[in-house]
């Protein structure tokens, strides 16, 4: 988590965000939307990169993409929820598959929420507020 000063004196808790996607222009666009949003990002590009990026940091969510080389997001999804330290950390899902079993595989896996892509800012930074009202900062 880190701590920014408010221009009112006080202190603001900035949620941290973990964002795994394969496309880079993805990765990026996603990245804009949720600093726009409020939110600090980490990236990265496959599960391996986002295992390490696991190692060293405890993100307040994380956002998976389904198809990526290697292992896929719905496989990362069950990899973190079988982790001690990320196994109650929100995951919200976006994908171009939208289909009802893509979903269902989602879920299952443990997501918080299966969102397809392409997604407007708007929508994306409320349904990851959304998530995280119930999640203590």
């Amino acid at each position: 988590m880190i701590i920014h000063a408010r221009a009112s004196g006080g202190l603001m808790m900035k949620r941290n965000i973990l964002v795994v996607d394969d496309e880079i222009g993805a990765l990026t666009l996603i990245g804009i939307m949720l600093e726009r949003g409020g939110f600090s990002v980490l990236k990265a590009k496959d599960a391996t990169t986002a295992l390490a990026v696991l190692e060293q940091n405890t993100p307040d969510m994380i956002i998976l993409d389904v198809m990526m080389p290697g292992m896929d997001g719905i496989e990362l999804c069950r990899v973190i929820r079988n982790r001690e330290t990320t196994n109650n950390t929100p995951v919200l899902i976006l994908s171009a598959r939208g289909d009802a079993e893509s979903v269902m595989r989602g879920m299952e896996a443990g997501a918080n929420d299966y969102l397809p892509k392409p997604i407007l800012h708007h929508d994306l930074v409320s349904k990851v507020r959304a998530i995280l009202e119930g999640v203590p900062s």
